[in-house]
């Protein structure tokens, strides 16, 4: 399967426009997000075209896509605008004989076993680790990139990453699981 993995859009309607545009261009099974939709958070700028309203329309457009974790700047009032769940901490999915858990990154789960990838948001800044018992994979941020790098998402597809640049899609970085 292709998923499109994004992160902290931070209530930017033309950075999410530019999102949508990518996950057209994807063709994708499903999009996961990893939180921080609408509001950019105490900490954050504003960022550019700052509307939460446009943002929670642009992404309803893509709800038979989406599978949502909750971030940090994400609260319960989200639900009255946004016609997809918001609520989950976590999600677990296989692949290969690994499992994937998707978090935003202000939590961590309980517990990780050798072998676990957490796919995380909320830090901004793409990466990929090895960690003493997990992979650690961060896709970036769509609005609010930090440490200079590209206002980004990341394709899974099979066991390889592709994280690519919002704004061109085109590729930056590039892994094996």
């Amino acid at each position: 399967m292709k998923y499109v993995i994004a992160s902290d859009i931070h209530g930017s309607a033309h950075f999410c426009r530019l999102f949508e545009q990518r996950v057209k261009e994807e063709a994708p099974q499903k999009v996961i997000l990893l939180g921080d939709l609408l509001y950019h958070g105490a900490r954050n700028p504003l960022p550019p075209e700052y509307s939460t309203l446009g943002c929670a329309e642009i992404l309803n457009s893509m709800k038979e896509q989406i599978l949502c974790i909750k971030g940090n700047c994400d609260s319960q009032v989200d639900t009255l605008v946004l016609e997809f769940p918001v609520e989950a901490d976590f999600a677990f999915l296989p692949i290969g004989e690994r499992t994937a858990i998707f978090a935003h990154g202000h939590l961590m789960p309980a517990a990780l076993k050798k072998g676990d990838i957490l796919f995380n948001g909320h830090f901004h800044v793409p990466a990929i680790e090895e960690r003493e018992n997990y992979t650690y994979v961060n896709c970036g941020s769509v609005s609010i990139p930090k440490e200079n790098s590209p206002h980004s998402y990341l394709v899974l597809e099979g066991n390889s990453l592709t994280w690519k640049d919002v704004e061109t899609g085109s590729p930056f970085l590039t892994a094996t699981l």
